[in-house]
């Protein structure tokens, strides 16, 4: 009778612990004995990467805009007439 109660124990504990295991609660113990999630080299160098043209888009940007500047600037400098100054006649004349 006790070698069928032990049978019967374990037949019905290995669905009840599959249940456990496949649960959330089972997943947060996995993830926990599993330790510290490592991220792969690749996606840190592909981090670095996006920093870097970033902070390369910000500089060419920058340099947009100066160029802008300095183009409205001569726009301005082509687009007036110059001033037409007369010398002063002369005092010997």
């Amino acid at each position: 009778m006790m070698f069928i109660g032990l049978i019967l124990f374990v037949a019905l504990l290995i669905p009840i612990i599959g249940i456990i295991i496949d649960s959330p609660i089972g997943r947060a113990m996995a993830r926990r004995l599993e330790g510290p999630e490592m991220v792969p080299t690749d996606v840190q160098m592909l981090a670095k990467k996006v920093d870097l043209l970033e902070a390369e888009v910000d500089d060419l940007n920058k340099a947009v805009e100066q160029l802008k500047d300095e183009n409205a600037f001569l726009q301005k400098l082509i687009g007036e007439p110059p001033e037409q100054r007369t010398l002063p006649p002369s005092a010997g004349s």
